[in-house]
């Protein structure tokens, strides 16, 4: 399998590759997902973890739409909704035109079909008492379905086709690398020819080496089988090269919504551009080149209590008192480009006559400015942090955006 795309496709419009134009396989519109808290010895609701609160996206056929942000902004907690794993308690789900929001779990049975899903661990979500041919062989049982030629025929050719050997097809999963396996969880989610596959982190428990096989491995099955992806991810590397478009999420609600290009090279939200600030950048000569790198002081707040206003405003250096009392509707400031922040980057001011800037927010721009200062000893290999700079920084909460190691994975560069 090829481990690019073809530069002349790559350099296209998301819309003439993708077709963006058409009707969506995917409309989300604000969804909701909150977790009861209580307590007690009667049980009774204490509060509520508002793990989803009002999300609005499309997801149009043969496109890979990529969502990113820290730990427990609500990214899974999203793909689980739009798979009907979880039960949403607002909004609205449709798929290719049909509500599915709160559809019963027999009649979402034919449409399990349809939408599939790669799980995280490759550890934990196979079953070791099954062989892989029982295991990837379990949804024709479980639809009813019998594949010309017979089931393990169809295994066996899945299997090939994720770039493992037919031999395998009676083993078990402990005899497997996690690269391995991940491949059997992906021939698994392709065994009913799905039309829309979400991926929740599918290569963040892999290896740098094998992550760059898994992730090129989705692209070409992407190519070969029109498969439609919702790819959750940490790893901004992985996102920008396996994406046509990015959402970045904060704390249950998406903060900013493009197409990658537009995204890396013109970030409007500060929250991505701090998240972008973190990303190492793996080539020698750049050794000892001062970058700017965004230090975030303080950590996320909690999701049983969210900020007023925007949520980010407690640790943005743009906040003023409007950040704080209004918050900011997701909205298109360019073409494509669509971000939630009174005061954006890159682009016109949607309120600038506010100009009073919170004492929170003088603090992170005093930080900024540190950051920038140090930014020749933030570069070192090294990686030590700068003399002086907070605990939690945009380099340590945003750890899981930018990848756990120091390197991107080989071959991950697609534009």
């Amino acid at each position: 399998m090829s481990n690019a795309k073809d530069p002349a496709v790559a350099d296209r419009p998301v819309e003439a590759v993708k077709g963006g134009a058409g009707e969506p396989l995917l409309r989300v519109e604000g969804l909701v997902k909150h977790f009861p808290v209580k307590k007690g010895l009667l049980q009774r609701q204490v509060g509520a973890v508002k793990a989803v609160d009002g999300l609005s996206f499309d997801v149009h056929p043969g496109e890979t739409l990529g969502i990113v942000g820290e730990s427990g902004c609500g990214k899974s907690t999203m793909g689980r909704l739009i798979t009907r794993l979880d039960e949403p308690t607002g909004g609205r789900i449709e798929f290719q035109g049909h509500d599915i929001t709160h559809m019963s779990a027999g009649r979402m049975r034919p449409l399990r079909r349809d939408v599939q899903m790669i799980f995280q661990d490759p550890y934990s979500s196979l079953n070791p008492r099954h062989t892989i041919g029982t295991i990837v062989g379990a949804p024709f049982k479980l639809q009813k379905v019998e594949p010309e030629g017979g089931v393990k025929k169809e295994v066996q050719r899945l299997l090939g086709l994720v770039g493992l050997s037919p031999e395998h097809y009676n083993r078990y999963p402990h005899e497997f690398s996690g690269g391995q396996r991940q491949r059997i969880g992906i021939a698994r989610a392709l065994a009913l020819s799905p039309k829309l596959v979400v991926a929740d982190e599918p290569v963040s428990a892999l290896d740098v080496s094998i992550q760059a096989q898994v992730v090129n491995l989705l692209d070409d099955l992407q190519d070969e089988l029109g498969l439609t992806y919702v790819i959750i991810a940490h790893d901004l590397s992985v996102i920008r090269h396996v994406s046509d478009r990015i959402a970045v999420m904060y704390l249950g609600k998406i903060v900013e919504l493009s197409d990658r290009t537009s995204l890396y090279e013109r970030p409007m939200h500060p929250y991505t551009k701090a998240l972008l600030s973190a990303v190492p950048v793996p080539d020698p000569r750049r050794r000892g080149v001062k970058s700017e790198r965004i230090l975030l002081k303080g950590d996320v707040p909690s999701p049983i209590s969210p900020p007023t206003g925007c949520r980010f405003h407690t640790r943005c250096w743009k906040a003023t008192e409007v950040c704080r009392t209004v918050e900011p509707p997701l909205i298109q400031l360019e073409p494509g480009h669509e971000a939630a922040c009174h005061h954006p980057e890159n682009a016109q001011d949607q309120i600038p006559d506010d100009t009073t800037v919170l004492a929170s927010a003088r603090e992170a721009i005093a930080l900024v400015g540190e950051a920038v200062a140090s930014g020749a000893a933030a570069a070192e290999p090294s990686g030590a942090p700068a003399p002086g700079a907070p605990e939690k920084t945009a380099e340590s909460t945003s750890a899981e955006a930018s990848g756990e190691s120091s390197e991107s994975p080989k071959g991950l560069t697609r534009d």
